[in-house]
């Protein structure tokens, strides 16, 4: 591509849009930027970039832009069948987001991890396990790191492990992994893909981009996923803490890969049964690329998790508190208030996606939840199926500050209290680390003397 031949429209200026328009300037690109959202941040950003030649585009100028403009290049956050995309595709122009502009120009292997959950654990799990091996790696991708930052900087000697969502599949094409991983598939931005049908297509777009020499590393456990293997043109690699697999398996409490003994689970630093399907999967990544065995044991099991999963956030009053923001949908929410070792209150709510919440509330029947403080903007929604479901011990808030304080109330030493909302967080907060860090914040303003 001869960027200095080409107009750019970047619609969207968070994280991935700003860093694309930046990639496009400093190779002589024509500019043109727009967000439909104007937030004090992106007003900032925007005005930076129009300094270094890039064209603001306001609303009533959007549909003029889109005729001039040879090439969109998509913010994720933004449906494929909205406006400004549906205008470029009726005129037969080119819509990419950021992660396929990186793709079209990255030299490193890359190892690429999708599924409903557990995406970000086992991209930060695998940098580390890379580390270990002395291996020159960046996390990059949905982690809010874009990967266009780096793609001048890895070598092909390098890696470069990427989270992949479902909303950068719908303008992926370009990538070609070496090896692709497929955490899970459960219901999630329904609300955005319609259906199941299309969100599981569009999971499954990673393994077919697989050529004959690449590797799918899939979960075993998971029908849906198992399934991809008849999809792709890799080799396919599996993991599984049900079955004793040709692969990586779980067996008498330790991980091993064909035979051959990684770890004890009873090591490792972070615990539930989904870390320890993250770590299967990484253990299959590690053997896959030949990587030492110790080092990546002694990684997996010195892994002490991410921001907003299962954090421990503070024990005051002989309660402890839990952010689990990053959990966004109900399958995140059943397996952490699952992991759960003590009697726990639950906070959920939020910006609701389009799912079913019976089996939500299925699932908390069957965890030491003992209560849930819902809250948002889909609280009304949550309560009808909590009742449906027979679950009676709820109390409903309409912000998200009451909710927490309430929570506090409720609970008593030795329990828990536990954000792991089920829900986006765009009712009241920019994404699910702004509402993590509210949640620290109001549990870090409790005062230990007037905790009952």
């Amino acid at each position: 591509m001869y960027f200095k031949n080409q107009k750019f429209f970047v619609a969207g200026i968070s994280v991935s849009g700003e860093s694309s328009a930046r990639f496009l300037l400093e190779r002589g690109a024509d500019v043109y930027i727009y967000d439909d959202v104007i937030t004090d941040k992106v007003s900032q950003v925007m005005e930076e970039l129009s300094l270094i030649g890039a064209r603001i585009v306001t609303a009533d100028g959007c549909r003029e832009a889109a005729y001039k403009c040879d090439i969109l290049v998509l913010s994720p956050g933004i449906p494929i069948d909205t406006a400004i995309p549906v205008s470029f595709r009726k005129q037969g122009k080119l819509i990419i987001g950021e992660s396929e502009l990186a793709a079209m120009y990255l030299r490193a292997t890359a190892v690429a991890v999708t599924g409903t959950n557990g995406k970000t654990t086992t991209v930060t799990m695998l940098d580390e396990i890379m580390r270990a091996n002395n291996k020159k790696c960046v996390a990059c991708g949905n982690n809010g790191n874009p990967i266009i930052k780096y793609v001048e900087d890895l070598s092909f000697n390098d890696f470069a492990v990427l989270e992949i969502s479902s909303f950068q599949l719908e303008t992926l094409s370009s990538l070609k992994p070496h090896i692709a991983v497929v955490t899970n598939i459960t219901e999630d931005h329904l609300n955005r893909h319609y259906n199941m049908e299309n969100y599981v297509y569009l999971k499954s777009k990673l393994v077919r981009m697989l050529r004959e020499g690449d590797y799918a590393v899939l979960n075993y456990d998971d029908p849906v996923v198992r399934s991809f293997a008849k999809t792709t043109k890799g080799k396919v690699v599996f993991f599984s803490a049900q079955s004793k697999i040709e692969g990586a398996y779980l067996e008498n409490g330790a991980i091993y890969f064909d035979g051959e003994k990684y770890l004890d689970v009873s090591d490792m630093t972070v615990g539930g049964v989904h870390n320890v399907y993250n770590a299967l999967a990484c253990v299959a990544v590690s053997a896959v690329l030949g990587l030492d065995k110790n080092f990546t044991s002694d990684a997996v099991k010195n892994f002490k998790g991410v921001s907003h999963r299962l954090e421990k956030v503070r024990e005051v009053g002989g309660v402890t508190y839990i952010d689990d923001s990053k959990g966004t949908n109900i399958d995140a929410a059943i397996k952490a208030a699952q992991s759960m070792k003590t009697p726990t209150i639950i906070l959920l709510g939020g910006k609701d996606k389009g799912e079913d919440y019976a089996p939500l509330f299925d699932g908390l029947a069957r965890s030491p939840v003992i209560h849930a403080v819902i809250y948002g903007e889909n609280r009304f929604k949550m309560l009808n199926a909590a009742i449906k479901a027979g679950y009676f011990g709820i109390s409903l808030c309409s912000e998200f500050n009451a909710a927490v304080r309430l929570a506090q109330f409720i609970a008593k030493p030795g329990q828990c209290v536990l954000l792991s909302p089920a829900s986006a967080s765009f009712d009241g907060f920019s994404n699910f680390e702004e509402r993590g860090d509210a949640f620290k914040e109001l549990v870090a303003g409790i005062d230990e003397s007037f905790v009952k």
